[in-house]
């Protein structure tokens, strides 16, 4: 283990002035896509999120096995994105937040579905990953940027020496909240929140800026 692997979590970026806020996309900023490709396709396997599933491997394969076996290509996902817009007051929130300090959006979603969103969005910074399609746009595969990529990209910024405030809905997000400095549930189911009490759980962006400039 590293020092900085063992640095109390409540000291993290103790000594750093400049922060960040790392916000979850899908369930916080925008529609869960993939259950709005359920309730226009019929497909009920694809309304399992990771609210549901924390092996995220595991519910990405079930995802595209339903794609697949119903015939679905990119083009059809992308026709379904197109008619979506993101949450309501998301774009106030994030335009005030970003006012206020540097903001990074740290996705498990997938650059062929965020890039609509960013130019609804402004065109913050995103992390995410791609998907591998081939010339007829049948989605054959899923390519991670890296494991456990929203941890490790906070804890890069603490390497950068900044404090990192975090928010997100589901269980892909827990280890992103445990890493940063200060982490925020936002619009998350109750199981998440029953499993992980120690995180704040909020409702409204209202709520939500008010407790994240509190501890920039």
């Amino acid at each position: 283990m590293s020092s900085s692997d063992s640095i109390d979590p409540a000291r993290r970026g103790a000594d750093a002035t400049q922060t960040v806020v790392t916000l979850d996309l899908e369930g916080v900023l925008i529609p869960e896509v993939w259950i709005a490709v359920a309730e226009r396709t019929g497909i009920d396997e694809l309304r399992r999120t990771t609210r549901d599933e924390p092996n995220y491997d595991v519910l990405m394969r079930e995802r595209l096995d339903a794609v697949n076996s119903n015939g679905l290509t990119i083009h059809d996902i992308q026709e379904v994105i197109a008619g979506l817009e993101p949450m309501d007051g998301a774009k106030v929130f994030l335009d005030e937040l970003r006012s206020q300090t540097q903001v990074i959006i740290l996705s498990d979603t997938f650059e062929q579905f965020a890039t609509p969103f960013m130019k609804q969005l402004g065109w913050p910074t995103i992390l995410c990953h791609e998907l591998v399609i081939d010339s007829a746009g049948n989605i054959t595969d899923y390519r991670l940027r890296q494991q456990d990529q929203k941890r490790r990209a906070v804890k890069a910024l603490h390497g950068l020496n900044y404090r990192v405030v975090a928010a997100g809905d589901s269980y892909n997000d827990t280890t992103m909240l445990s890493e940063a400095d200060h982490g925020f549930l936002f619009l998350a189911p109750e199981n998440v929140q029953a499993e992980f009490p120690q995180f704040p759980a909020l409702d409204t962006y209202a709520d939500l800026l008010v407790d994240i400039l509190a501890v920039l």
